[in-house]
This record gives structure tokens, C-alpha cells and sequence, in this order.
């Protein structure tokens, strides 16, 4: 207990830190939003130690939500990085003390080119802070560390603010769902927003039949092609759908199942699904009703292919 004491005592010192940065945030923050923005290059984020890991995560969400960014270690820049700086591009620089000699160099070309710039300093008046264009208020009383040396409360609360930045510019820009699906189509949530039923529907071969067809015929499609018959007529708009556990019910009642007409069998009122629907929104629906398939209409209610929840889910949608 004594052990978990201590986890809670530094989660509670990160904890109340971010709500004294919270109460101090001021209009600086929203000029940092501005000026982001406006941003007509990339942003540079750039930081040494601990701080160049937030500041290469600042950097990560930044671009990850619409806003290109890249970190730039301050060394590195001296020796040659430095070529991918633009004057429209706009610089966040982070350091706890503002003091951080290794910065300075990098800030002295970043003027000379004209870059604006943003400090996330916990020192206002320090030397970052007083070169920096806007400055962004991330002083603690007290690192989490017992002996108030390891980088920890400073280090939450800079990236706390980096992902203030980020998320407000996001709003500010209008950035949707969809853009973030963009932007990871390798992910979970890009398969779910990209994928298109037509990319992972069945158009070739079809189970159709026609309303006059015979249940003989029926169980031979049901066998073949994935269990659900789509019955159309003869401009290939849906009546309805038999499915295998309407051909199960059916043998349950009758003795001579297969010379039983399918109008008779048919679910009259079956779900579909459009062709550029979003697969996400096919997979509610069939969990929704317990249906394992549904047709798919193209622009003019025609049947263009059939949709199965198993490749659905292959495709990463559910």
C-alpha cells in the first residue's frame, strides 16, 4: 500500500500542476492558435532531453490532425537540418528553464529567417521566453520527482500543453473524422471510415432468382453462394430474400420443401445496403437484426452485389 501511495502522490502532484497551468492559460494561447493557424510551411518543433521527446510527440499529433510538423533537434539543425526551414514556417520551442543553451543557436538562425515563434517554457522570463513571439506558461512548483531533479511534472505538463494546441488548431481548422481517417488509412478507425461496401461486396456471381423460382432452385444457390438468395424481377429490383434459416423453418412445416414457390418463403421487407454506404454503418445494421447478409443497390434500387458481415469484418470495418 505504501508502494501505491506513492504512484497516486505523483499522479496527484501531475494532476493538480495541470489545473494551475489551466487557470493561468490566457490570451497567449489563443495567439498560439492563431499563428498556427495561419502557418502557410510546416511547424518545427524542437527541444533537448526530455523535452525533444514531448516536443517529437507535439510534432506526431500536430501532423497526425491535419497540421504538417516535424521535430528538429537543435544540434542537428547547426549541421545541416536546418535546410528544411522555411520562412513561412512557424517554430514551438519547448524548455523547462528557457535557459537551454543548445536552443539558442537554433533560435538565433530560426529569427534570422524570419520564423515566428512559440515557446512552451516554464520560465517566462527567461531567455526563450523573451525572444519567443507568444509564450505558453508551463511553470511547476515541483517536479513529481522526490528529489525535484528528474523531469516529470515539467514534462506532463508541456506535452499537456502541446495536445492543447493540437486539438484546439483541429477544431479551429475544421478537421473531421473523415480527415483523420485520411491521414491513417492503415488504422482501425481509417478502415472504418474508408471502407466502402462496393470495396468488399460480392458482384460476381449473384444469387438471384426470380419471384417465380421453385425452392429446389433455391437450396442449390443457398448451398453455393453463402446462404441468402436475393429474389428479384426482371429489372433487378429486390422483392425479397431467402435465406438458409428461412429454408430450415420451412422443412420444420412442410414435408415437399422443394417444390414450395419462393414468393411463399421470401421475407418481403428485407434490409439492404448502397453501394457506397460505409461498411461501418452495413456491420450496425446486421448486428442490429442478426442478418448475416444483405443485398446492395446501386443509385437506381438495381441489385449490384451481395455484402457478408464475415467480410466486413475481414475488411476491418467492425
Amino acid at each position: 500500500m505504501d508502494l501505491v501511495e506513492r504512484g497516486r502522490r505523483v499522479l496527484r502532484m501531475e494532476r493538480e500542476a495541470l489545473e494551475e497551468i489551466e487557470r493561468r492559460l490566457d490570451a497567449s494561447f489563443a495567439a498560439a492558435v492563431d499563428l498556427l493557424a495561419a502557418c502557410q510551411g510546416r511547424v518545427i518543433v524542437a527541444g533537448v532531453g526530455k523535452s525533444g521527446l514531448v516536443g517529437r510527440k507535439i510534432a506526431a499529433t500536430l501532423t497526425s490532425t491535419g497540421t504538417p510538423a516535424t521535430f528538429l533537434h537543435p544540434v542537428e539543425g547547426m549541421h545541416g537540418d536546418l535546410g528544411i526551414v522555411g520562412p513561412s514556417d512557424i517554430a514551438v520551442l519547448i524548455s523547462k528553464s528557457g535557459e537551454t543553451a543548445e536552443l539558442f543557436p537554433l533560435l538565433e538562425q530560426l529569427r534570422r529567417l524570419g520564423v515566428q515563434i512559440i515557446a512552451i517554457v516554464g520560465e517566462r522570463e527567461s531567455t526563450l521566453g523573451r525572444l519567443a513571439d507568444v509564450v505558453l506558461d508551463t511553470q511547476v512548483r515541483e517536479e513529481a520527482c522526490p528529489l525535484d531533479l528528474a523531469p516529470t511534472t515539467s514534462t506532463t505538463a508541456a506535452l499537456a500543453m502541446g495536445d492543447a494546441l493540437a486539438v484546439t488548431l483541429l477544431e479551429r481548422k475544421g478537421f473531421r473524422r473523415e480527415d483523420f481517417a485520411r491521414l491513417h488509412p492503415g488504422g482501425a478507425l481509417g478502415k472504418k471510415l474508408l471502407t466502402r461496401v462496393c470495396d468488399v461486396m460480392v458482384a460476381d456471381p449473384l444469387p438471384l432468382l426470380p419471384a417465380d423460382a421453385m425452392m429446389r432452385e433455391t437450396v442449390i444457390l443457398l448451398a453455393r453462394l453463402r446462404g441468402t438468395v436475393a429474389i428479384v424481377d426482371d429489372q433487378r429490383h429486390v422483392l425479397g430474400v431467402v435465406t438458409a434459416g428461412d429454408f430450415t423453418r420451412l422443412m420444420e412445416r412442410e414435408r415437399d420443401v422443394f417444390e414450395v414457390p419462393v414468393n411463399r418463403v421470401m421475407n418481403r421487407t428485407p434490409k439492404t445496403a448502397r453501394a457506397d454506404e460505409l461498411g461501418s454503418a452495413v456491420v450496425f445494421r446486421m448486428e442490429k437484426f442478426g442478418i448475416m447478409a444483405m443485398p446492395v443497390l446501386d443509385a437506381d434500387e438495381r441489385v449490384v452485389g451481395m455484402v457478408h458481415l464475415h467480410d466486413l469484418m475481414r475488411a476491418g470495418v467492425s
